[in-house]
Order: C-alpha cells, then sequence, then structure tokens
C-alpha cells in the first residue's frame, strides 16, 4: 500500500512558477510509474503529465507541454512538478498518482493509488 503526499500548491499571478512535490510512503516507490492530474471545478481529471520508474522517460498533455516539467527522485520518493509561465487555466486541484501497471498513462483508471490532492490557483 502506497501513501502519496502532495504539497507546494498556492496562489500565483500568471506568468509566474510553482513546484509542486509529492511524496512517498508505504512502498517501493521505484517500482511505481507515477502521474500527475488535475481537477477543475465542474470539469472532469485530467491528465497533465506521466514518468517512468527511472524517470528517462516523460509525457505531457499537450496543453501544459513546453511549460511543465515532470521529474523524480527514486532515491527520496518523491515526484515533482515544476510549473512555468502559469495560466489562469491552470487552476485546479493537483493530485499525484501511481500505477503498477503498463496501462494507458493518460487514463484516470490506469492509477492504483492517489493523493489527496494540492490546490493551485492562478490569477490573472
Amino acid at each position: 500500500q502506497v501513501q502519496l503526499v502532495e504539497s507546494g500548491g498556492g496562489w500565483v499571478q500568471a506568468g509566474g512558477s510553482l513546484r509542486l512535490s509529492c511524496a512517498a510512503s508505504g512502498g517501493t516507490f521505484g517500482n511505481y510509474r507515477m502521474g500527475w492530474f488535475r481537477q477543475a471545478p465542474g470539469k472532469e481529471r485530467e491528465f497533465v503529465a506521466a514518468i517512468s520508474w527511472s524517470g528517462g522517460r516523460t509525457y505531457y498533455s499537450d496543453s501544459v507541454k513546453a511549460r511543465f516539467t515532470i521529474s523524480r527522485d527514486n532515491a527520496k520518493s518523491t515526484m515533482y512538478l515544476q510549473m512555468n509561465s502559469l495560466k489562469p487555466e491552470d487552476t485546479a486541484v493537483y493530485y499525484c498518482a501511481a500505477r503498477s501497471g503498463n496501462y494507458d498513462r493518460t487514463r484516470v483508471e490506469s492509477y492504483d493509488y492517489w493523493g489527496q490532492g494540492t490546490q493551485v490557483t492562478v490569477s490573472s
């Protein structure tokens, strides 16, 4: 059983930056493919980014590509999401998630464990 805890959310003006962290415990972090999702009010949870076991492969949604960077430090059992050039439409609760299977990385259903989420608010 893996527990995930996000941190680093907050309020920022458009064009600013935030760095989210996801700390894992209760399992072998390096055994899990990881992802970030977000959910805005009234909308479905959507894929943001994913990273392979080793961190050697990363994937992004078109809406955040070239602005966000996902990374992980397996020695610290922590994943990160560096968010630059933030826009008001990036406002959402951001969730980290872990999956053990090799399923569609962009689907919510592919992930086994979820954090509680951290709020990101971008003002114009």
